[in-house]
């Protein structure tokens, strides 16, 4: 299912030092790709995710504020890019706060060719821990973009969805709270 991924792009993602997936933009949007960083966070390997959704990490959590910016950014062509927090579940049960940030692949073109993906524990995470990731997905995106030109694809978005952390935290911090105040089973 990988095989349509350009090779330049598995080892962008292979080097990067956070938690990257890649999804197909046809269909149910099956995962293609993830790295060591995703495999490490979530505890699932290749085989349990790819060619899934990657929605099975929210087991049975509401999630549906968060649902509905993920489905407005994949139906809506303005929407080049989403960051939310939602309430995801590792391989093993336990839930964390997701910070989830996804963007747009679009061929030269114009089609949409993939969903960009990278993913943020929050749960339990210093302020500037986050304030590192912003710094550290910041960077991984302006180096993603001569990665992704050498195949014809244009990452859509920009800077401005990170640059909104002080909002995203506070909603973090309600989302953690709820979370430590349910059970999910």
């Amino acid at each position: 299912m990988t095989g349509d991924v350009p090779n330049h792009l598995r080892d962008f993602f292979e080097r990067s030092h956070i938690a990257l997936a890649l999804a197909s933009a046809e269909g149910d949007n099956p995962l293609l790709l993830v790295n060591g960083p995703f495999r490490a966070l979530t505890g699932y390997d290749d085989a349990d995710v790819i060619g899934r959704n990657c929605r099975m990490l929210q087991g049975n959590a509401p999630n549906e504020e968060p649902r509905a910016r993920i489905h407005a950014f994949l139906d809506k062509e303005a929407e080049k890019s989403v960051r939310t927090p939602l309430v995801n579940f590792r391989k093993d049960g336990s839930p964390f706060v997701n910070l989830l940030f996804m963007s747009k692949l679009r061929a030269l073109g114009g089609g949409v060719r993939y969903v960009f993906a990278s993913q943020f524990d929050i749960s339990r995470s210093q302020p500037e821990l986050l304030a590192d990731y912003d710094e550290t997905l910041g960077r991984t995106l302006r180096t993603l973009t001569p990665v992704l030109a050498e195949s014809g694809i244009v990452l859509e978005g920009s800077l401005m969805t990170i640059a909104n952390t002080a909002a995203t935290v506070a909603q973090a911090k309600l989302t953690l709270s709820d979370l430590d105040a349910t059970s999910f089973g």
